[in-house]
């Protein structure tokens, strides 16, 4: 069991790492509004972070 708690917290941090290097800071806070939104079941909160990191994926084809 710590095995996979271990490497499912590798995944998110690894993740989290991506998008940020990726897309920088807006990146991060569109992750970080998504997961906190989803974690308090707040749909604003998550639906606002899910507009950032779809706007910060299209961007270039907009």
């Amino acid at each position: 069991m710590p095995a996979i708690a271990l490497f499912s917290a590798l995944l998110v941090v690894g993740f989290e790492q991506f998008v940020e290097w990726q897309y920088g800071p807006s990146g991060a806070v569109g992750l970080l509004l998504l997961t906190v939104g989803l974690k308090v079941k707040s749909p604003a909160c998550s639906s606002i972070g899910a507009v950032v990191l779809a706007l910060l994926f299209s961007g270039p084809a907009l």
